[in-house]
């Protein structure tokens, strides 16, 4: 299966070429990882980099936004869980035939597949991409929760690890990561997407049915283990009971009333008309600037979490759980609450609901200067060319070729 990238062009004074660049991803569903790599390649220079986008499963949504950014890409066809030699032999074949010179995986899973094709392909450089922090892999299946002490052994293979947090980076270095190179990469944000809009709470809220009144919190969170929907909902009973005019939203992959367990935590509130389950969206900008509150209520596992970013670019508190680099990114523009801890998140709630509409206008307003300051795409984004140039300039330098001929 052929992979090709947006035409690159000529580069600066047309004597140069292009660096051949290849993202490997597991999927492309909507997810932080899948997010962050639209971003990233939608924004990177096509005059310096030739980039191509390979899933290591089909094709999910995120693949329809990259080829409506003018990108080509393609799925090695393989299936979640089941190892799969054809895959391998597909990207080797990807790697040779695109003369790839620098291999970006993402993940855990791309960075093992990535790891070996690379070494097939003779791709000069190659470098890891790390997006979690401390998970509890007994929740997951036996393969998930061995695959990162695997990789750990392995991970002065690459010539450059990244993360998005450093949390993330204490936690690996715990489970024994030892590469030649850490960076340390924040998430970006796109602030013109995510940006106030006076309108969306209106807007929603017809939507939904609810009066203009009505004190909304949401969770933008796929259903997983690590999302915490029991701890938020838990503390939505106890808010409701004391707010008339509280509701929640909750919007993500697999959050719609036909997901049995979770309508169960829904139902076991005693509010359950005053929660909306909006399954997977498309317009999350107009959703999280139409709301009063935006939560994250994981329990494990973030690294950086792009809905705290996204929500505060959209200048909307947050309240967060002590996950990963919350407490860093939110800093003084929200309220960071234990993990796993209902009272404690509603209690944050109640704080800022009693600060009223202009106390809380004040909080996001420095919620999103925070962002436009610190975590801006544009800059995270020459962060990642600038270590692309660099592994592409110690390839030169090394002087090693890339085999260009098919498996």
């Amino acid at each position: 299966m052929a992979v090709s990238g947006r035409s690159a062009g000529s580069a600066h004074s047309g004597s140069i070429a292009p660096i051949r660049l290849m993202h490997l991803i597991t999927d492309l569903d909507v997810g932080g990882a899948e997010i962050m790599l639209a971003k990233l390649v939608g924004m990177m220079d096509p005059r310096r980099f030739s980039t191509s986008i390979v899933s290591m499963l089909p094709l999910g949504p995120i693949a329809n936004e990259l080829t409506a950014q003018s990108f080509t890409v393609q799925s090695l066809g393989m299936s979640r869980g089941i190892p799969d030699l054809r895959g391998l032999l597909r990207l080797v074949r990807l790697l040779r035939k695109g003369r790839i010179e620098v291999l970006q995986t993402w993940l855990y899973h791309a960075d093992l597949l990535g790891l070996v094709a690379a070494r097939l392909a003779r791709v000069p450089r190659l470098a890891w991409n790390l997006r979690c922090s401390d998970m509890e892999f007994s929740r997951y299946s036996r393969l998930s929760a061995a695959l990162p002490r695997l990789l750990a052994h392995i991970s002065g293979s690459p010539d450059v690890v990244l993360v998005n947090s450093e949390a993330g980076l204490r936690v690996h270095e715990r489970l024994g990561y030892h590469p030649r190179r850490w960076e340390v990469v924040p998430n970006g944000f796109d602030t013109e997407r995510f940006r106030p809009d006076l309108a969306a709470a209106g807007r929603l809220r017809g939507e939904l049915g609810w009066l203009s009144e009505s004190f909304i919190i949401a969770l933008p969170a796929r259903f997983d283990p690590m999302k915490g929907h029991a701890i938020f909902l838990a503390a939505a009973r106890r808010f409701a009971a004391e707010h008339q005019d509280a509701r929640f939203v909750l919007v993500g992959r697999d959050v719609e009333s036909a997901n049995a367990p979770l309508r169960a935590l829904v139902e076991g509130t005693g509010h359950a008309e005053k929660i909306a389950l909006l399954g997977e969206r498309h317009d999350m900008p107009a959703i999280l600037a139409g709301v009063d509150i935006v939560t994250l209520s994981s329990s494990f596992g973030e690294g950086f979490p792009n809905v705290l970013g996204e929500a505060m670019a959209c200048a909307v508190p947050v309240v967060s759980t002590a996950v990963g680099d919350a407490a860093q990114i939110v800093g003084s523009t929200g309220v960071v609450v234990p993990a796993r801890d209902a009272t404690a998140m509603a209690g944050a709630w109640s704080r800022l609901y009693e600060l009223g509409r202009e106390g809380r206008a004040a909080i996001g307003a420095g919620a999103r200067q925070r962002i436009i300051a610190s975590y801006a795409l544009p800059a995270v984004v020459a962060r990642y060319e600038k270590i692309y140039d660099e592994l592409a300039k110690a390839q030169d330098q090394d002087g090693l070729a890339v085999t260009a001929s098919p498996l």
